[in-house]
């Protein structure tokens, strides 16, 4: 007869995740048992007797969390991708005593006394390679967590992790609901002037679906961007910009105090642990190092980009006055996308709705799997009945050519109202070295794409298309992965390397030979004209200072917030925000612009992206850089393809970043190749 523990099943990882069996009802007593066990195993290897060598001491700790890391890490993707309020209260329930639990472990003086111990003993000395690496990262990130600490420090410590994850969790919460709070219902269908086809018949099948007349938007992407680009009533699109605006601002799920008090705890911690500021906290083991030089490296692209955007935004106010007459007012910032949009026609006689025909889901993705065969000489296969969170999920199976299975993994594509917004991907089981070969991977990942609408199958817009095969490289460097230490492996890389496998996937986006591959007709097959794929290459860099201008304005938000805010002379982060991202903004912002209140990025996790989102333009740096091997050898290149497989995908963090990425080039980063690519050079 089974155990209650065996009928639960959050209990014990398992590669078939029971989805379908998964409740509410089973986390808190699941997490509960689990932060006992883990207890027990963390004070015996404290408390080891006999000599201390790697299997026991390091070995151990690696394995120490590993049952509780899979069922939080369960429990937190269901509560992104198919919450309800039992769920959310579960989680909630569990999520201060699991952060402690974390908190707990470099804080423990006994194994911290341990891993010292074992650090000078000639087991230890002996180490090479990526053990060798791992004795190194477990003793600085033990003494940047804590460790040395005297008690009352340490108090403190486990007490500001557990308020920021509950403030952090709270925070994306209020996201989620704010967000799903808002609908704009349109009756007049005079007032859809402009709108794409398939964003009317979305938004008329949203009503269909909540039994409303007329047609619904909401501030899914799907719905924002299309009235945003191309929705002629200009009243309606600053109705739609300035909900979205003040997201997660207002009461009954109003952020800014919550903002206000993360940014003083980070604040708090980073002194605490004898650091100037939380940057350089979180900084210190990634490939900048410290918030300073992450700055710098923002200036640096701002100065070179700048110009441009200036330049930009000036010829788009004259274009709209030479449509409208000189009287035409200066552009507000609901204006900007829609003007936009109809100056790239003008220039390139390109409409970027005149790709999603070309881009139905299920041959982007068929095609995407096909270049992972003929980069990396993998077979992807569907594997139909696994249990899954809700009936528009996928799961696939990917192996090498000699059978061996290298992992598994789940898509889910389409809005829903218990999903949260986004796109991203995750690493549910990590495997490792197994007597029979290596233990496969396990991930996910998820989007909120343009659904199907009108008996047609889900066409994209290419930055859709972009969007899959970004978060599909984040899947490869899990499901490559060959490192023998767990926290190591993967996607555990530092935050500004860990896009470089993911972005520079969006490059075969913008190749002929890789979208004949999937860009394919929906209806004849035929593939993207010749005339139109020109378009679209000469489009490809139009208002690019603009889109790297957003960019850098949010990592310069994110990094002077976390090394310079200071609340005693600026006590609104909102209003403080608001007057960095302005100088980044083609127009004047609303007095109320308040995004920093919905900013995930940044605070929906105790970490997160806190001081490190200018890793996307530190990685853009490297994936425009090492691309450019790619298309020197050929963009289908399996040579150049294993490469970067061995050199980068399948390492994790077992060597330096930078020490891999000069493996794969034979030299370091130039940043000429970004420019070059965004047209800027």
């Amino acid at each position: 007869m089974p155990s209650p523990d065996d009928a639960n099943p959050l209990i014990g990882p398992q590669f078939r995740i029971p989805f379908d069996r998964i409740h509410a009802t089973h986390v808190r007593p699941a997490i509960a048992k689990l932060l006992a066990d883990g207890r027990r195993r963390l004070e015996a290897l404290a408390n080891g007797t006999g000599e201390r060598c790697y299997e026991n001491t390091l070995e151990v700790l690696d394995e120490l969390a590993e049952p509780l890391d899979y069922a939080m890490g369960v429990v937190r993707h269901l509560e992104s991708v198919a919450t309800y309020a039992d769920l959310r209260t579960a989680l909630n329930a569990v999520q201060p005593e699991t952060s402690a639990f974390y908190s707990g472990i470099p804080l423990h003086a006994g194994l911290w006394a341990a891993l010292q111990s074992y650090a000078a003993t000639p087991d230890a000395a002996r180490l090479t390679g990526e053990r060798r690496r791992f004795l190194v990262k477990t003793l600085e990130n033990f003494r940047r967590h804590g460790a040395n600490l005297d008690p009352a420090g340490k108090k403190r410590l486990e007490e500001i992790d557990v308020e920021l994850t509950e403030l952090t969790t709270k925070f994306a919460e209020n996201v989620l609901d704010s967000t799903n709070a808002f609908e704009l219902v349109i009756t007049d269908e005079r007032q859809l002037a402009g709108l794409p086809p398939i964003a009317v018949a979305s938004a008329r099948e949203s009503a269909v679906h909540k039994h409303l007349e007329g047609w619904r938007f909401t501030l899914q992407a799907p719905d924002y961007f299309a009235a945003m680009t191309y929705l002629d009533d200009a009243a309606i699109r600053q109705t739609i910009y300035q909900a979205h605006s003040v997201r997660a601002a207002a009461e009954p799920w109003d952020n800014r105090e919550h903002v206000s008090r993360i940014l003083v705890l980070r604040r708090e911690k980073a002194e605490l642990l004898g650091f100037p500021n939380f940057a350089d906290l979180v900084l210190e083991d990634r490939m900048a190092h410290t918030g300073r030089r992450a700055l710098e490296f923002l200036e640096d692209l701002k100065s070179k980009t700048e110009w441009r955007f200036r330049e930009e935004n000036r010829e788009l106010l004259e274009f709209r006055r030479a449509l409208e007459g000189p009287a035409a007012p200066e552009l507000a910032p609901w204006d900007v996308a829609y003007y936009a949009e109809k100056q790239r026609a003008a220039l390139y006689a390109f409409d970027e709705e005149t790709l999603r025909p070309y881009f139905p889901l299920e041959r982007v993705v068929a095609g995407l799997f096909e270049l992972a065969n003929l980069l990396y000489d993998v077979r992807i296969t569907e594997q139909p009945g696994v249990p899954a969170w809700d009936s528009e999920v996928r799961y696939y199976h990917i192996h090498d050519p000699d059978g061996r299975l290298l992992g598994g993994f789940y898509t889910d594509w389409y809005p829903r109202d218990n999903k949260r917004g986004g796109a991203w991907m995750e690493g549910l089981i990590t495997g490792g070295p197994a007597p029979d070969g290596f233990r496969p991977h396990l991930g996910l990942i998820c989007g909120n794409l343009t659904p199907p609408v009108g008996g047609r199958p889900a066409l994209l817009t290419h930055r859709e298309v972009e969007t899959i095969f970004h978060e599909f490289g984040h899947l490869l460097h899990h499901l490559f992965s060959r490192v023998e230490v767990r926290s190591l492996a993967g996607t555990n890389v530092a935050w500004d390397f860990v896009e470089l496998p993911s972005q520079i996937m969006e490059n075969w986006c913008w190749e002929r030979e890789a979208l004949n591959l999937f860009a394919r007709h929906w209806e004849t097959g035929a593939p993207v004209p010749e005339e139109l794929f020109q378009k679209m290459k000469r489009a490809r860099t139009f208002r690019a200072a603009n889109a790297q201008m957003r960019q850098l304005g949010f990592g310069f938000v994110d990094l002077l917030l976390h090394t310079r805010y200071a609340p005693e002379s600026d006590p609104d982060p909102v209003e403080y925000t608001r007057r960095i991202l302005q100088e980044f903004s083609p127009a004047p912002l609303p007095r109320d612009h308040a995004m920093i209140a919905a900013f995930t990025h940044l605070f929906g996790s105790p970490v997160g992206y806190g001081a490190g989102y200018y890793s996307y333009k530190w990685a853009e740096v490297l994936d425009a850089d090492a691309f450019t091997r790619f298309r020197d050898g050929g963009i289908f290149s399996r040579a150049t393809g294993g490469a970067f497989r061995f050199h980068i995908l399948s390492k994790g963090d077992s060597e330096d970043p930078a020490e891999l990425y000069r493996q794969f080039m034979g030299r370091d980063p130039d940043p000429t190749a970004l420019l070059v690519r965004s047209g800027l050079a």
